[in-house]
Parts: C-alpha cells; sequence; structure tokens
C-alpha cells in the first residue's frame, strides 16, 4: 500500500506530466521555427507563451514538494513501462507507468494548456 497521500500523488503527477508537456512544447517550436509557415511568428509565439504556462505551474508544483519533502526521478524505460522513483518524507516508492498512459495524459494536459487562455 501505498504511503503517498491522495492530493500529494496529484502532484506527483504533475511533477511527472508537466516535464513531458514541455518537451513536446519544445519539440514542437523546433519544428515549427524550421517548417515554412506563412505567418509562422503567430504559432512560435502560440507555443513559447504556453510553455511560460506550464514552467509557472511546474515551479509552484516543485516548490510545493519540496516543502513537503517530496522528490521524483525518472527510472528506467522498457519500452512499454517507464519507472519513476517517489522519495516522499523519508519513504521510497517505485511506481511503474504505462506508456501509452503517459503519452495520453500529456496530450490531454497539452490540450488543456493550449486552450487555458480562451
Amino acid at each position: 500500500m501505498s504511503k503517498i497521500l491522495d492530493e500529494d500523488l496529484r502532484l506527483v503527477e504533475q511533477s511527472i506530466y508537466l516535464p513531458l508537456v514541455l518537451s513536446v512544447l519544445e519539440y514542437d517550436r523546433k519544428v515549427t521555427e524550421i517548417t515554412p509557415f506563412k505567418i509562422k511568428l503567430v504559432y512560435v509565439d502560440l507555443i513559447e507563451h504556453t510553455m511560460l504556462k506550464v514552467q509557472k505551474d511546474l515551479k509552484k508544483i516543485n516548490d510545493e514538494m519540496r516543502k513537503l519533502k517530496m522528490k521524483v526521478i525518472r527510472g528506467e524505460n522498457d519500452g512499454t513501462f517507464t519507472v519513476y522513483d517517489i522519495y516522499y518524507k523519508g519513504y521510497h516508492e517505485a511506481h511503474r507507468f504505462f506508456n501509452a498512459h503517459l503519452k495520453n495524459n500529456t496530450q490531454k494536459l497539452l490540450s488543456y494548456y493550449l486552450r487555458k487562455d480562451f
């Protein structure tokens, strides 16, 4: 049984998904910059604005985790599952996340951030 409280587990999940969202946005920004759009700046600005929102929320998550003495470290990826080591108030737990589940939740979170201002 997990010793992590449900509200703290939400922080853990956000600390896993938000960096994934940032890596997707960074990749998309690089691709957008080299792709021949007629009005490229609009797309780049949208991606960068979204990245700033995600970074701001990730900083809040990391600050809260620091207060709660929590740490999440990405472990091995066997192609199907990714292991994350979670350190919580002196305890260690290894959680395995299905890669397709990580991708789907990252996509949902990315959609949320792209629509956040509307």
